[in-house]
């Protein structure tokens, strides 16, 4: 979601309860600035990077400690919580 700056939201479609959820479609949409300030640790731009560090991302943002401009929505945090919880499909 290139192009979306600091206090900007990403617009995400929340997965009903019957749907899978996609690190591509579900979780991948961070904000660029939000992937800038993490760029040091990892990308969350990478699947690869965010499934490594899956775990400690759902405690910061459930935390609320991530991003760090401000609160998830809660159902964000819930499909961040499903994606974890049923396996992080690609």
């Amino acid at each position: 979601v290139s192009g979306i700056s600091e206090g900007e939201e990403v617009v995400t479609v929340t997965p009903t309860e019957d749907q899978p959820v996609s690190f591509s479609k579900d979780i991948k949409p961070f904000r660029e600035f939000d992937r800038e300030s993490m760029q040091s640790h990892f990308d969350l731009w990478s699947y690869d990077d965010v499934n490594r560090h899956a775990e400690s991302i759902l405690g910061r943002v459930s935390a609320g400690s991530m991003p760090c401009d401000g609160r998830w929505p809660d159902t964000q945090v819930a499909t961040f919580r499903r994606w974890v919880e049923s396996g992080k499909a690609e």
